[in-house]
Order: structure tokens, then C-alpha cells, then sequence
């Protein structure tokens, strides 16, 4: 899941960003709204986090420009103004949800979660294959009935290989999905979890990797 936190408050942002990531998400931020608009050029995102009172462009104004895209994103709006009428209003304006501030930081991530799973074309919760069962919402996987304990990367990599398959993906287009847009694109990060992701998954193997091309799931050979 990718999410883009837009808020002018630079330490708020800071911590929603954090706390979010350290829930498995993919998080980039923007403290105005010329920012935000053009992360959302030039990403694509499940779900933003919107403060209204935005400089640059004000984020009702923001809200509006990202409900009439045809890539429909999800919008919660979360903003000191938290009154039943500036719900209302927020709400007229296409947002899909509303928290006012001060809030509850879990409510906050299951909220996040709950738009993600109600963005048009949203994806499978559960995805199976090569005796693997992966589910997004409940944080689980196990192979052939046994759990595994996969860390926040892990578990996100492998949710892009699944969904991929039986395609490859490329190691940019792993940084792309699972982490987010400070993510060095010479680094080995992704070369080094799926090295980790295969010992946690066992024999027999089912990440195979083509030189020059990257990574996809297949069943196990016989």
C-alpha cells in the first residue's frame, strides 16, 4: 500500500509518516499543496492523508483536483477543523473519510487501512500460490501451513511478487511499490531482503531471479 501524507505541519508530517511506515506502508510526504500535486503526477498512491488548510493550493481545492482524476485515489481528510459542519463540508468536497485532530494513532492506520481496501479496483486481500497463502489485511503468511515471521519489507516484497505473478518484477519496480521515493535506486536493499525472504521461505525455492529482467514467484518444480 502507498499512501502520501499531505501536511504543512513538518513535525506532524514526520511522525503520521513513521508511524505509517512502521505499519508496512510505502509513505512519501508533501508540507504544501503544489507539492502534493505533483507526487500524485508522478506516483500512484492508494490512499491520501489530507490536512485542509494547506498553503500553495488549499487542500479543498486539492481534494476536489484528486477526486475528478480518472486514477482514483482514497482521501482522508485530517484537520483541527472537526466540527459536524466541517465534516459535512469536507465530505461535499469528495473526501472518503474525515478524522478530526487531536486523533487516536491506530484509529488513524485503520481508517487508512479500511480506504485502501474500498478504493475502486481494489485488490485481492488474500493471495495463494507455490503453497504460500498471504493475507494483506491480517499481516500473515504461511507456506504449506507453517506461519512465517517476515519483517515489514519481507512481507511487502513478497505481496508484490504475488500479485505480480507470474511476471517479473524488477528491483526498481520493487523499490517502486514497497519502499518509497528516497529509496536509492543503486542501493542492494531489495537483493538483500529477497535473500532473507528466501531462507524464511524455504525449500523447495520459488523466487526465481532472470539477470537483467528480476524476480517473480513459480511453483516449485515436480
Amino acid at each position: 500500500m502507498r499512501v502520501l501524507v499531505v501536511e504543512d505541519a513538518r513535525s506532524l508530517a514526520a511522525v503520521l509518516v513513521e508511524g505509517l511506515r512502521d505499519q508496512g506502508m510505502a509513505v512519501d510526504a508533501a508540507h504544501d499543496g503544489l507539492e502534493a500535486a505533483a507526487k500524485l503526477d508522478a506516483n500512484s498512491y492508494d490512499v491520501v492523508v489530507l490536512d485542509r488548510d494547506l498553503p500553495g493550493i488549499h487542500g479543498d481545492t486539492l481534494c476536489q483536483m484528486i477526486t475528478d482524476r480518472d486514477d482514483r485515489v482514497m482521501v482522508l481528510m485530517l484537520t483541527a477543523a472537526g466540527s459536524p459542519e466541517d465534516r459535512v463540508s469536507g465530505l461535499g468536497l469528495g473526501a472518503d473519510d474525515y478524522l478530526a485532530k487531536p486523533f487516536h494513532f491506530p484509529e488513524l492506520v485503520l481508517r487508512v487501512r479500511s480506504l485502501a481496501r474500498r478504493r475502486p479496483s481494489a485488490r485481492a486481500r488474500v493471495l495463494r500460490a507455490a503453497g504460500i497463502e498471504l493475507d494483506a489485511l491480517r499481516h500473515t503468511v504461511t507456506r504449506d501451513g507453517r506461519r512465517l515471521d517476515l519483517s515489514v519489507k519481507e512481507f511487502g516484497v513478497l505481496e508484490a511478487l504475488l500479485r505480480a505473478a507470474p511476471a517479473f518484477l524488477s528491483a526498481e519496480d520493487l523499490l517502486e511499490q514497497v519502499w518509497d521515493e528516497h529509496a536509492d535506486p543503486f542501493t542492494n536493499t531489495v537483493t538483500v531482503t529477497i535473500g532473507r525472504l528466501r531462507r524464511k521461505l524455504g525449500g523447495p525455492p520459488v523466487i526465481i531471479t532472470r539477470p537483467s529482467v528480476g524476480y517473480r514467484i513459480t511453483d516449485p518444480p515436480g
